[in-house]
Protein backbone atom coordinates (compact mmCIF):
# COMPACT_ATOMS: atom_id res chain seq x y z
CA UNK A 1 0.00 0.00 0.00
CA UNK A 2 1.35 3.72 -1.13
CA UNK A 3 1.58 6.09 1.84
CA UNK A 4 0.74 9.24 1.64
CA UNK A 5 2.67 12.11 -0.17
CA UNK A 6 4.58 14.70 2.59
CA UNK A 7 2.98 17.97 2.53
CA UNK A 8 4.48 19.29 6.16
CA UNK A 9 7.97 19.41 7.40
CA UNK A 10 8.21 19.69 11.04
CA UNK A 11 12.13 19.89 12.14
CA UNK A 12 14.11 20.57 15.34
CA UNK A 13 16.55 24.03 15.30
CA UNK A 14 19.49 22.82 17.36
CA UNK A 15 21.65 20.10 15.62
CA UNK A 16 19.56 20.17 12.36
CA UNK A 17 19.05 24.29 11.12
CA UNK A 18 21.14 25.94 13.35
CA UNK A 19 24.39 24.15 16.16
CA UNK A 20 23.17 23.47 19.82
CA UNK A 21 22.61 27.07 21.18
CA UNK A 22 23.31 26.51 24.89
CA UNK A 23 24.91 22.53 24.62
CA UNK A 24 27.11 20.99 26.75
CA UNK A 25 30.09 22.01 24.77
CA UNK A 26 28.86 25.71 24.78
CA UNK A 27 29.10 25.46 28.38
CA UNK A 28 32.38 24.03 29.08
CA UNK A 29 33.60 27.02 26.39
CA UNK A 30 31.74 29.35 29.14
CA UNK A 31 33.56 27.53 32.64
CA UNK A 32 36.79 28.35 30.20
CA UNK A 33 36.42 31.98 29.20
CA UNK A 34 34.99 33.41 32.69
CA UNK A 35 37.05 31.07 34.89
CA UNK A 36 34.09 28.99 36.12
CA UNK A 37 34.12 25.91 37.92
CA UNK A 38 32.57 23.85 35.37
CA UNK A 39 31.10 21.17 37.49
CA UNK A 40 29.04 23.58 39.60
CA UNK A 41 28.36 25.43 36.40
CA UNK A 42 26.82 22.09 35.01
CA UNK A 43 25.17 21.61 38.41
CA UNK A 44 23.31 24.54 38.49
CA UNK A 45 22.13 24.60 34.81
CA UNK A 46 20.74 21.12 35.41
CA UNK A 47 18.67 22.39 38.49
CA UNK A 48 17.17 25.49 36.22
CA UNK A 49 17.14 24.46 32.02
CA UNK A 50 14.25 22.61 32.45
CA UNK A 51 12.08 25.63 33.67
CA UNK A 52 14.15 28.08 31.75
CA UNK A 53 12.86 25.96 28.39
CA UNK A 54 9.37 25.62 29.42
CA UNK A 55 9.07 29.72 29.30
CA UNK A 56 8.61 29.19 33.28
CA UNK A 57 11.63 31.80 34.08
CA UNK A 58 13.40 34.47 31.96
CA UNK A 59 16.72 34.38 30.61
CA UNK A 60 17.40 37.18 33.58
CA UNK A 61 15.95 34.98 36.44
CA UNK A 62 18.32 31.73 34.68
CA UNK A 63 21.83 34.01 34.75
CA UNK A 64 20.97 34.72 38.25
CA UNK A 65 20.59 31.25 39.18
CA UNK A 66 23.48 29.60 37.73
CA UNK A 67 25.66 32.01 37.30
CA UNK A 68 24.90 35.41 39.29
CA UNK A 69 24.13 33.86 42.43
CA UNK A 70 27.55 35.00 43.73
CA UNK A 71 29.98 38.43 43.04
CA UNK A 72 31.68 37.51 39.51
CA UNK A 73 34.03 39.61 37.63
CA UNK A 74 32.06 40.25 34.54
CA UNK A 75 28.70 41.27 33.59
CA UNK A 76 25.34 39.66 32.49
CA UNK A 77 25.57 41.37 29.31
CA UNK A 78 29.19 40.06 28.70
CA UNK A 79 27.79 36.25 29.68
CA UNK A 80 24.63 36.94 27.38
CA UNK A 81 26.46 37.88 24.60
CA UNK A 82 28.59 34.92 24.78
CA UNK A 83 25.26 32.50 25.26
CA UNK A 84 24.41 33.88 22.41
CA UNK A 85 27.33 33.59 20.23
CA UNK A 86 27.32 30.08 20.33
CA UNK A 87 24.82 29.97 17.70
CA UNK A 88 25.77 29.62 13.92
CA UNK A 89 23.65 28.27 11.37
CA UNK A 90 24.02 25.21 9.03
CA UNK A 91 23.59 26.39 5.86
CA UNK A 92 23.10 23.50 3.78
CA UNK A 93 20.00 22.10 5.85
CA UNK A 94 18.49 25.66 5.87
CA UNK A 95 18.93 25.99 2.05
CA UNK A 96 17.52 22.81 1.63
CA UNK A 97 14.36 23.11 3.99
CA UNK A 98 13.59 26.49 1.95
CA UNK A 99 14.15 24.49 -1.65
CA UNK A 100 12.18 21.89 -0.57
CA UNK A 101 9.48 24.61 0.94
CA UNK A 102 9.50 26.38 -2.25
CA UNK A 103 8.94 23.44 -4.53
CA UNK A 104 6.36 21.21 -2.63
CA UNK A 105 5.01 24.43 -1.03
CA UNK A 106 5.61 22.57 2.55
CA UNK A 107 4.06 23.52 5.90
CA UNK A 108 7.01 23.98 8.13
CA UNK A 109 7.12 23.83 11.79
CA UNK A 110 9.99 24.04 14.39
CA UNK A 111 9.44 21.60 16.94
CA UNK A 112 12.33 22.84 19.65
CA UNK A 113 13.49 22.67 23.28
CA UNK A 114 14.89 26.47 23.67
CA UNK A 115 14.32 29.45 25.88
CA UNK A 116 12.50 32.26 25.33
CA UNK A 117 15.13 34.85 24.96
CA UNK A 118 17.46 32.41 22.98
CA UNK A 119 15.25 31.34 20.70
CA UNK A 120 13.91 34.43 19.30
CA UNK A 121 17.65 35.57 19.33
CA UNK A 122 18.25 32.78 16.81
CA UNK A 123 15.31 33.30 15.18
CA UNK A 124 15.81 36.86 14.47
CA UNK A 125 19.03 36.27 13.59
CA UNK A 126 19.29 33.49 11.00
CA UNK A 127 15.86 34.42 9.53
CA UNK A 128 13.94 31.31 10.25
CA UNK A 129 10.44 32.97 10.45
CA UNK A 130 11.23 33.77 6.81
CA UNK A 131 10.57 29.94 5.77
CA UNK A 132 9.15 28.68 9.13
CA UNK A 133 5.48 28.37 9.57
CA UNK A 134 5.59 28.08 13.07
CA UNK A 135 7.44 27.45 15.97
CA UNK A 136 6.08 25.19 18.28
CA UNK A 137 9.23 25.72 21.22
CA UNK A 138 9.06 24.56 24.12
CA UNK A 139 8.67 28.57 25.89
CA UNK A 140 6.11 29.07 24.05
CA UNK A 141 3.51 25.77 24.44
CA UNK A 142 5.23 25.03 28.00
CA UNK A 143 6.14 21.55 27.44
CA UNK A 144 9.40 19.99 26.23
CA UNK A 145 10.81 16.97 24.18
CA UNK A 146 10.66 14.28 25.48
CA UNK A 147 7.08 14.85 26.13
CA UNK A 148 5.17 13.57 23.56
CA UNK A 149 2.60 16.00 24.20
CA UNK A 150 4.75 18.59 22.24
CA UNK A 151 4.45 16.83 18.86
CA UNK A 152 0.25 16.23 19.60
CA UNK A 153 0.70 20.35 19.78
CA UNK A 154 2.45 20.50 16.39
CA UNK A 155 -0.13 18.55 14.63
CA UNK A 156 -2.80 20.35 15.91
CA UNK A 157 -1.08 23.53 14.91
CA UNK A 158 0.22 22.95 11.66
CA UNK A 159 -3.52 20.59 11.20
CA UNK A 160 -1.43 18.16 8.67
CA UNK A 161 -2.40 14.75 8.86
CA UNK A 162 -0.10 13.02 10.66
CA UNK A 163 0.61 10.02 7.05
CA UNK A 164 1.80 13.46 5.39
CA UNK A 165 4.38 14.93 7.60
CA UNK A 166 8.29 13.94 8.10
CA UNK A 167 9.84 14.98 11.43
CA UNK A 168 13.73 15.84 10.94
CA UNK A 169 15.72 15.66 14.02
CA UNK A 170 19.06 14.31 15.90
CA UNK A 171 18.02 12.95 19.05
CA UNK A 172 17.49 8.94 18.65
CA UNK A 173 14.93 9.41 21.38
CA UNK A 174 13.08 12.17 19.79
CA UNK A 175 13.17 10.19 16.44
CA UNK A 176 11.14 7.18 18.57
CA UNK A 177 8.97 9.31 20.49
CA UNK A 178 7.89 11.03 17.13
CA UNK A 179 7.45 7.67 15.57
CA UNK A 180 5.63 5.91 18.20
CA UNK A 181 2.57 8.77 17.50
CA UNK A 182 2.71 7.78 13.85
CA UNK A 183 5.17 10.77 12.20
CA UNK A 184 7.58 9.48 9.46
CA UNK A 185 11.14 11.05 11.16
CA UNK A 186 14.49 11.27 10.08
CA UNK A 187 17.48 10.82 12.46
CA UNK A 188 19.92 13.92 11.35
CA UNK A 189 23.22 13.14 11.50
CA UNK A 190 24.34 15.13 8.66
CA UNK A 191 23.00 17.20 5.22
CA UNK A 192 23.78 14.52 2.62
CA UNK A 193 22.21 11.52 4.20
CA UNK A 194 18.98 13.42 5.40
CA UNK A 195 18.59 14.58 1.95
CA UNK A 196 19.16 10.97 0.66
CA UNK A 197 16.78 10.30 2.74
CA UNK A 198 14.26 12.82 2.24
CA UNK A 199 14.46 11.82 -1.55
CA UNK A 200 13.54 8.67 -0.83
CA UNK A 201 10.42 9.87 0.69
CA UNK A 202 9.48 11.78 -2.79
CA UNK A 203 10.83 15.32 -2.01
CA UNK A 204 14.13 15.88 -4.02
CA UNK A 205 15.92 19.18 -4.76
CA UNK A 206 16.83 17.90 -8.28
CA UNK A 207 15.18 20.16 -11.23
CA UNK A 208 13.07 18.43 -13.56
CA UNK A 209 12.02 15.60 -10.69
CA UNK A 210 8.09 15.39 -9.59
CA UNK A 211 7.36 14.12 -5.93
CA UNK A 212 5.82 10.90 -5.86
CA UNK A 213 4.28 8.91 -3.46
CA UNK A 214 5.80 5.84 -1.59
Amino acid sequence: MNQAEITCMFLDIGGVLLTNGWDHHSRELAAEEFDLDPAELESQHQMAFGVFEEGKITLEEYLRRVIFYKERPFTRDQFRRFMFEQSKPCPEMIELVRSLKARYRLKIAVVSNEGRELNEHRIRTFMLDEFVDAFISSCFVRVRKPDADIFRFAIDISQAPVPQVVYIENTPMFVQIAEDLGIRSILHTDCKSTREKLAGLGLRTDEGVIRASL
